[in-house]
């Protein structure tokens, strides 16, 4: 996701019920070392696969986080809220909450047609408050 326009650039999935590092690490993306990533605590390890990677710290019984550690989490993760909005907005279509019942070969269209929907609603929000 765009973190400027709000669109979505990019959608992968898999069959089932997949980790989405797991996912990550099988589609062999090629990635510039100049992009930075953000992602959630599901990715621990990702640093090993790239460079540039903003994950949170995570906290144990024995090794609790300290105050500074928790506000950087925080600030991590608020870096995150569009694209937790974003993935929101496509789970309204209840494509993946559900049991899919269509064409399992219709599965990829249907994604990126409710992808293009986000896309479209997002482009054209501004136009709700405008006046004709």
């Amino acid at each position: 996701m765009c973190l400027l326009t709000g669109l979505i650039r990019a959608i992968r999935f898999g069959k089932g019920k997949l980790h989405d590092f797991e996912m990550f690490k099988s589609a062999n993306f090629d990635l510039s070392d100049e992009l930075e990533i953000s992602v959630d605590s599901g990715f621990q390890g990702i640093q090993h696969f790239h460079s540039k990677v903003e994950l949170p710290q995570k906290s144990s019984k024995k090794n609790p986080l300290t105050k500074e550690q928790k506000e950087k989490n925080t600030k991590k993760a608020s870096k995150r809220v569009p694209v937790e909005h974003t993935n929101r907005k496509c789970k309204i279509f209840k494509i993946c909450g559900c049991r899919f019942r269509g064409k399992h070969s219709n599965y990829e269209s249907t994604w990126l047609l409710i992808t293009a929907i986000v896309n479209l609603k997002e482009s054209t929000r501004h136009l709700r408050f405008s006046t004709v």
